[in-house]
């Protein structure tokens, strides 16, 4: 088995880190070869908070994926994420020289490299820039310009910027467990992959991943990634509700949230208990399965509205034919696509990242839980493709397709390079 064939994606969480091993089957579905998942104690809300016990989980989970998939890994895609992440609209301007020539590849690309010129905040740089839709001398609504003539080319592009140290510190632990980065992706856009059909994005259709420590949005329409956006909410915080208002503990709240966690009380009967030991010496105590599903329903609403004010904001709204689609492991409580439903009244499904994938060595990997990463697999074949093609131009062009043509190349480039200056 050669390893050039072999993908490998790292989901870097706040409740766990999966490493995902995967290669690309003769007819384009994704096998996964192998796992390993460990405990993530060093990260909050999708930012490292703790290098040396980031590692150790990174470490771990890598081992476990080694020895199940029986493949040595060195390079991974690694998915960057957290409440620093934004996005925003810009429109890119180029006036060509002459109407006869075409428009080609290379006015593309400059148009892509105005837009890295953006003057940002201080300490957030531009992590991908994504044409949406161009004009040509006044002629709306072009998705490939290349080949048409025209002297004026405009575009409009969605823009994400992230935090530098938060990318400098993922970066900083994939390091230190002794590997190499291939490519830095935005979770949103790898979930996405994993668990979206081309007809929804063509229709319309609202990414939710509801993660451990942050709700990841991605809105698609006309096939296009039109928002996206970090909303700094997730499964912890619902946990952390359980045990205050259960006056329990915080590893029996999270069981409690997986086992018996409900997003609508109306559903539930009062009649249903479970029993929680006590503390060393103290009695059991008894929780009402409709207590709890209260407890949980006030903090799903928050976030279901915090995730349908992002919805309005975009403006996509009424043009959103798939509805929702929610992924991540906050998308197994019961009853959470009618919670969505009831709030946003909008179509909604869980989704599942089998989209892709072909087999796969656990039907665990089959759970939303594993979107993420099963889209970093998926979005690592992409990135490669994109190489192989560049590797049939001259080293002057693939320098300049390779930086330019790949949103998140200049960013990780830039990190890289910091890393590398600090390590001497």
């Amino acid at each position: 088995m050669e390893n050039s064939e072999i993908i490998v994606g790292l989901d870097i969480g706040t409740t766990k880190i999966a490493c995902l091993v995967g290669r690309k089957t003769e007819h384009g579905k994704i096998e996964i070869l192998g796992y390993g998942k460990s405990d993530s104690v060093g990260v909050t809300r999708g930012v490292v908070s703790n290098i040396e016990k980031t590692v150790a989980a990174i470490r771990e989970a890598v081992e476990e994926a080694e020895k199940n998939s029986d493949v040595e890994i060195k390079v991974v895609n690694v998915g960057i994420a957290g409440q620093h992440i934004k996005s925003l609209q810009h429109r890119g301007l180029r006036t060509r020289d002459n109407l006869d020539d075409e428009i080609e590849q290379t006015d593309i690309d400059a148009l892509v490299n105005d837009m890295y010129k953006l003057v940002m905040l201080p300490g957030e740089e531009i992590i991908h820039v994504l044409p949406q839709e161009y004009t040509v001398d006044n002629e709306q609504g072009i998705k490939d310009p290349i080949g048409m003539s025209g002297i004026r080319l405009e575009a409009n592009f969605h823009i994400i910027t992230g935090q530098t140290a938060a990318a400098r510190n993922i970066y900083k632990c994939v390091a230190r467990a002794g590997l190499k980065v291939d490519q830095l992706i935005l979770e949103p856009l790898a979930s996405s992959e994993a668990v979206l059909s081309e007809e929804e994005k063509e229709a319309g259709v609202a990414l939710v991943d509801i993660g451990g420590g942050t709700t990841d949005i991605a809105i698609f329409q006309d096939g296009i990634i039109r928002h996206t956006a970090v909303i700094p909410f997730g499964g912890n915080v619902i946990t952390d509700d359980i045990k205050q208002g259960c006056t329990i503990l915080r590893p029996q709240a999270e069981q409690l949230k997986r086992k018996f966690g409900a997003a609508l009380a109306l559903e539930m009967k009062e009649t249903e208990i479970v029993c929680i030991p006590g503390l060393r010496g103290r009695d059991p105590k008894e929780i009402s399965l409709k207590n709890l599903a209260q407890i949980i329903q006030a903090r799903m609403e928050e976030i279901v509205e915090h995730v349908y004010y992002e919805i309005r904001s975009s403006g996509f709204e009424k043009q959103l034919i798939g509805g929702i689609v929610i992924t991540g492991g906050g998308s197994q409580l019961k009853y959470i696509t009618q919670l969505f439903e009831y709030v946003t009244g909008m179509d909604c499904r869980i989704g599942y990242p089998n989209e892709h994938v072909a087999k796969a060595p656990n039907k665990e990997l089959m759970w939303p839980m594993y979107a993420t990463g099963v889209g970093l697999v998926i979005k690592g074949y992409d990135q490669r493709n994109g190489t192989q093609e560049n590797d049939e131009m001259t080293p002057q062009e693939t320098l300049q397709e390779s930086q330019d043509k790949r949103g998140m190349r200049k960013f990780l480039d830039s990190v890289r390079d910091w890393f590398e200056n600090e390590e001497e």
